[in-house]
């Protein structure tokens, strides 16, 4: 309790920040598990890879004012990666070229906007990343597999051509839950607290729906 009493107007717009961005996390998976729940399969639609966009640079700003390097260099791999699922999508080629020259260089640019402008800020990123630290250690692991878990979908939709979500992408997403789960504790991170211990749900419904009520062979993106 002590914690949020300290808490500043500043601390507070920062964690606002952070819970906006997650919460188009949260909208996606949403989005998602209705759509999933009403094809009685697990599906990959659009709008899930638009607001992952839209959430991840969000939260990459978040990052920076958190002074956090899990985040910073989880968020940047999977910006890409959900740029490569709107192109497997067709959505990409739908958005304005000048649109797409502008979204495609934005974690690069807001990283050089940090180190060029607010050289403190950006030493104190990698001053505070201490790897020694077993919960930094675990957070980096539980970050890097949320990130990995998207280089293992996009393995799988090239092989098929087409966006899907397979079920080790939700397996991996449960485990890499629990450990960012317990960074946010050691962060004191109510943002991560609540994203992946509500994502968490999401992620044990959608490994029920590929293992229980599908066979594996049916898990395909629509």
């Amino acid at each position: 309790m002590n914690y949020f009493n300290a808490l500043t107007r500043q601390d507070l717009l920062i964690y606002g920040l952070g819970f906006f961005a997650q919460s188009l996390f949260g909208a996606r998976t949403i989005i998602q598990w209705i759509k999933s729940e009403r094809e009685g399969r697990v599906v990959s639609p659009t709008v899930f890879w638009i607001f992952s966009l839209g959430g991840s640079f969000l939260f990459l700003i978040y990052g920076v004012l958190r002074n956090d390097i899990v985040i910073l260099f989880g968020q940047t791999i999977s910006f890409y990666i959900y740029i490569r699922n709107l192109q497997l999508k067709g959505f990409w080629k739908r958005i304005p070229p000048v649109l797409q020259i502008i979204i495609l260089p934005l974690p690069v640019l807001l990283l050089m906007w940090i180190a060029l402008f607010s050289p403190a800020s950006f030493e104190m990123i990698f001053d505070r990343a201490d790897f020694t630290d077993r919960f930094i250690i675990i957070g980096s692991i539980g970050q890097l597999l949320l990130n990995f878990r998207y280089l293992y979908q996009w393995y799988h939709s090239e092989k098929v051509n087409e966006s899907i979500l397979p079920l080790g992408f939700w397996v991996i997403s449960a485990v890499a839950s629990v450990m960012v789960v317990m960074y946010g504790i050691y962060r004191h991170d109510p943002v991560l607290l609540v994203a992946q211990g509500l994502g968490l749900i999401a992620y044990l419904r959608n490994i029920y729906w590929s293992v229980v009520k599908l066979p594996r062979s049916s898990i395909r993106g629509k």
